[in-house]
């Protein structure tokens, strides 16, 4: 049981989950930071120097401070934001990876058939994967009949 515990840990999966969430966590912190430190201060300037962290709704004995949740919530917001257009980046480095190595592949598969006596050339795809919804379109469109989205876009940037 110690043998396979040890091969599931010592697993690449296994440790980049690890540096995932190192790095996710010293990120939270800088981004906590940057709200705490910097945007909540210029928005009580906006707000009329009201501090967002000693808002608090008072019960009896308890003290509801739900100034500190919503600096919680713009915390997250903005950590949200910064993963989305990680994400989105990510996506368009591999959608642009594919689209080479589809080009690279097809001209591949067409040398080596030229060798080939009487073998015809590898005939171009009809459709494609839209990159945002997933399904399957005509290989020449611009915009996806499903979701509508632009897939000149990605090539554009």
């Amino acid at each position: 049981m110690l043998k396979e515990f040890k091969e599931f840990a010592l697993k690449g999966n296994v440790i980049d989950l690890a540096i995932g969430v190192i790095i996710a966590n010293a990120f939270q912190k800088i981004v906590s930071s940057l709200v705490s430190d910097i945007i909540m201060p210029l928005i009580s300037l906006i707000t009329t120097d009201i501090d967002f962290s000693d808002l608090a709704l008072t019960i009896g004995n308890v003290s509801v401070t739900y100034g500190n949740f919503i600096t919680a919530i713009i915390d997250f917001l903005i950590v949200a934001f910064c993963l989305f257009l990680f994400v989105k980046y990510v996506n368009k480095l591999d959608n642009i990876n594919k689209g080479i190595l589809d080009s690279k592949l097809l001209k591949r598969l067409n040398r080596k058939n030229k060798n080939k006596e009487n073998a015809e050339p590898v005939p171009e795809p009809t459709t494609k994967v839209c990159p945002y919804c997933l399904s399957e379109i005509a290989f020449k469109a611009t915009r996806c009949p499903h979701c509508t989205s632009n897939l000149n876009e990605n090539l554009e940037k």
